[in-house]
């Protein structure tokens, strides 16, 4: 196996080993906090509801919806994560059929690594309300890894030299 191949099964065991780490860490430290706050503004907000005050109501369910969506993108990281990185593992299997010099395949797998950390960090970032960076972050990281794609696609539908017919 080439370097190119390397970059990607050796960046993709880290990426899942990365993944499933930070994966643990939230369902020990987070996920039960984070669900009893998502349990206790639907209960403020029906409560509220049934008692016709509907300000308070709208408030909880809003409070509920931003808990929900912040719940949603932590377990959307960690399997982003894991999903991109066996990605990257099987892809580096056969990343030598790739129809492109060496140094392409090389700056393919960097790029395609770099997008696969990247896209999901600037979704975590997103949740800490850091700001417009983060949103950058993870559509920087999508293109990267939309267009690595799209570009090793290309090169597994071209002939090497030196491949039979």
């Amino acid at each position: 196996m080439r370097a190119p191949g390397k970059v990607l099964v050796f960046g993709g065991v880290l990426l899942a080993t990365f993944g499933m780490l930070y994966g643990l860490w939230y369902a020990l430290a987070l996920e039960h906090q984070t669900l009893n706050g998502m349990g206790v503004s639907l209960s403020r907000a029906f409560a509220a509801a049934a008692e016709r005050r509907s300000t308070e109501s709208e408030d909880a369910l809003a409070a509920y919806g931003k808990t929900k969506c912040d719940y949603l993108r932590q377990v959307d990281v960690h399997s982003h994560w894991i999903g991109l990185a066996m990605l990257l593992i099987v892809l580096g299997m056969a990343f030598e059929k790739v129809g492109f010099a060496e140094r392409t395949r090389l700056r393919l797998a960097l790029a395609l690594l770099t997008g696969s950390v990247v896209f999901p960090l600037g979704v975590i970032l997103e949740t800490a309300r850091v700001g417009a960076a983060a949103s950058g972050l993870a559509v920087s990281g999508s293109v990267l890894v939309i267009g690595s794609l799209a570009v090793i696609a290309v090169g597994f539908a071209r002939k090497r030299a030196g491949d039979p017919a």
